[in-house]
């Protein structure tokens, strides 16, 4: 019965975010009729010392980062740049190839240290004008967005700083550098599969005759053709963002070292702050101020007059995003305390192939958590023990189960209820019923690639 109690409460909230519905109200809906269906007095326990705690604690943590990447996509929208790149990129790609200038500059910001969640807010103004001069659906952006940020660049390529690259780390000591062979092979199957899916998606919306669409949310403001700035100049705060984010993460810890106390006279007691889980997002939030800097500098008399406005919106757009994902966060922690839940992690272990049981095992709790980041942590602090021992007897090296499980957290993490997923959506102006299913197939595509790398690591043995 507890099993049916988590899986009724994940459908009931895939369901609700399918269908357009607030998930900032039907998240916690969710969570705690699970609750009551399996404890009933414990909801208003659970409710405040679970859901809110996580909820607040994740804006607490990434709000500024959701306001920073808002306003700076918004400032390099009204400036002109996005739509200086695109012409620029019209001009020397061309116009059939649109999905790969998207993917390709999703996969440069994320795999330069940019979140995800800022690199949305940042490509958006350039994939919607790209998209809208090429005059294709609009209804593809999202896919192609999640195609560059939210695939090979966040967990299968080595190196990347990606949390989901960092957590394997702590649990089975290695580098983020783990199985580089496998984790290029990984990148390349998605990058080349996930390309295909989308120019035959838009192939097939030119035959159709469908073009990119009128009386969209969210449109992007344009900027006269004579007013365009430079190209250069235009790519010159992405640059700024990318190289800024690199060096702020090692600068961080040297300034401030492991803790940083600080004692002000209308304090009782210091204010000590741990520096390490705070560099990656201090460095993000310092690199985005930086960069939305250099757009009003460059670009001042642009801006000007629509700077009011314009940052209104962003905010309201910050807002809605960080606490979508926030209530997210929240459903995810009560489904994680849930008796069910205990029974899907046990009944996880018994698939007997180390590997497969691993990525299996991560890839479930990450769709039932609806977080790559967060259903990772819970698996690997449940079971990491059984999937080293298994790897050890297997004689299968930790780097190997190290680009499994990271891969494998960011395959069915995106189902309709993520908040990735959900923010990409508010962002781009559009609803599951128009965008989700092109979404879900880069999903699908993503979970294929985990077991094509188990696949290529037996026969070649490469890692």
């Amino acid at each position: 019965m507890s099993f049916v109690v988590v899986v009724a409460a994940l459908a009931f909230l895939m369901l609700a975010a399918y269908r357009g519905y607030s998930v900032i109200l039907f998240a916690p809906l969710a969570a705690l009729g699970a609750v009551l269906l399996t404890e009933p007095g414990a909801v208003a326990p659970v409710f405040s010392g679970i859901f809110m705690e996580k909820m607040v604690g994740f804006v607490k943590l990434y709000f500024p980062v959701f306001l920073l990447g808002a306003v700076f996509g918004k400032v390099v929208e009204m400036s002109g740049f996005s739509e200086s790149i695109v012409a620029a990129a019209i001009r020397y790609v061309g116009r059939t190839r649109v999905n790969a200038v998207i993917v390709l500059v999703c996969a440069l910001l994320t795999y330069g240290g940019v979140s995800l969640f800022v690199v949305v807010f940042a490509v958006y103004p350039f994939a919607a004008e790209l998209y809208r001069q090429s005059n294709i659906p609009k209804r593809l952006v999202p896919a192609a967005i999640a195609l560059g940020a939210f695939s090979f660049t966040m967990d299968a390529l080595p190196g990347t700083p990606q949390i989901q690259n960092i957590i394997p780390t702590t649990f089975f000591k290695t580098t983020t550098w783990a199985a580089p062979w496998l984790g290029t092979i990984g990148a390349l199957f998605i990058c080349a599969v996930g390309l295909c899916y989308l120019e035959w998606r838009r192939r097939a919306a030119e035959r159709a005759g469908e073009g990119y669409g009128d009386g969209h949310a969210n449109e992007p403001e344009r900027a006269e053709a004579r007013t365009l700035p430079h190209p250069l100049l235009a790519i010159l705060p992405l640059v700024v963002v990318g190289v800024a984010n690199f060096s702020f993460t090692r600068l961080i810890p040297q300034w401030y070292g492991s803790a940083y106390e600080v004692a002000l006279p209308g304090l009782a007691k210091p204010v000590t702050t741990q520096v390490a889980p705070m560099t990656a997002i201090w460095a993000v939030e310092a690199a985005l101020l930086l960069g939305i800097v250099v757009v009003l500098v460059s670009a001042f008399s642009a801006v000007r007059e629509r700077f009011a406005s314009g940052s209104k919106t962003a905010v309201s757009g910050a807002l809605l995003a960080s606490m979508n994902t926030a209530s997210e966060y929240g459903f995810g922690a009560v489904i994680a305390a849930l008796p069910g839940f205990l029974l899907v992690g046990q009944g996880l272990q018994s698939i007997p192939n180390p590997l497969v049981n691993a990525a299996v095992s991560v890839s479930s709790l990450a769709g039932i958590t609806g977080s790559a980041s967060g259903g990772m942590s819970i698996a690997l602090a449940a079971m990491s023990d059984v999937f080293v021992q298994a790897a050890h007897l297997a004689q299968i090296p930790l780097e190997v189960l190290h680009r499994v499980v990271a891969m494998a957290s960011g395959g069915m993490d995106t189902l309709p209820h993520n908040g990735a997923v959900i923010t990409l959506l508010a962002v781009c102006g559009l609803t599951h019923r128009q965008s989700y299913g092109d979404i879900f197939a880069v999903t699908m595509i993503k979970t294929l690639a985990v077991f094509f790398v188990i696949a290529v690591f037996y026969l070649t043995g490469l890692y």
